[in-house]
């Protein structure tokens, strides 16, 4: 077995677990049984197994204990990049720098995290997606496998924009079901559906779900094409 290589002012709590060939940079927390697997690099200011906090005002309910984290076998973890407790990350993940990734998250082998990506609360992320720099999942989302989301795509949850209560309880976030493709700086509506090969254009506002292998556009987005056969992921 590999020794584990620890860098300088390393942070590691009680109970972690490391697989072999283990490479941690300078200035990491890890904290107190945290999973990592096999062939990991781990690199300079990452925080692994944050503990969430709350803010006085939020509506979500207080979680004193949570799961630790888990990295699968294979994993790069990104410079200042924080991967909160209970969050289940697969095999072969490429966490670029300054990610977040938050508890109850799961991301399945091989996906792709980009700069800057932020994960929120309770999102299910499939294999092989390819999240790109600073796009933005929010809570309560499901993406499939196969996945595309460009930079700086924003999805929400709230229809209420945090007034009344009548919010409580309905919180949705968006689905994209398997090879749905989402182009840059799109924003998608809370709970809105985007069905297997579904695609958005850039730029567009998707209001409402979108048909599977249907090419949408516009503000707000509507049907403009089909997505072409060779564009298909079964055709890949």
């Amino acid at each position: 077995m590999k020794p584990v290589s620890i860098g300088q002012n390393v942070v590691i709590g009680e109970n972690v677990i490391f697989g072999e060939n283990v490479i941690i940079g300078n200035n990491v927390i890890i904290y107190d049984g945290t999973i990592i697997g096999d062939n990991v690099l781990i690199q300079d200011n990452v925080v692994i197994g944050k503990k969430p906090t709350r803010a006085k005002t939020s509506i979500l309910p207080e979680v004193k204990e949570l799961p630790p984290a888990k990295i699968g076998n294979g994993c790069t973890i990104g410079t200042s990049s924080i991967i909160y407790a209970n969050a289940v990350i697969g095999n072969d993940v490429f966490v670029a720098d300054l990610a977040t990734i938050r508890e109850r998250v799961t991301i399945g082998d091989g996906t792709i995290v980009g700069r800057g990506v932020a994960i929120e609360n309770d999102c299910s992320i499939g294999k092989k997606c390819k999240l790109e720099t600073n796009c933005y999942i929010t809570a309560y989302s499901q993406l499939g496998n196969y996945v595309f989301v460009a930079p700086c795509v924003v999805t929400t949850n709230d229809n209420y924009m945090a007034r009344s209560k009548e919010r409580y309880g309905k919180f949705k976030g968006v689905t994209v079901k398997d090879g749905g493709r989402i182009g840059a700086n799109a924003i998608i509506l809370p709970g809105k559906v985007i069905e297997e090969d579904g695609a958005v254009a850039a730029g567009s506002i998707v209001t409402k779900d979108v048909e599977k292998e249907q090419f949408v556009m516009g503000i707000p987005a509507k049907p403009f094409k089909q997505v072409p056969e060779d564009q298909l992921l079964r055709n890949q």
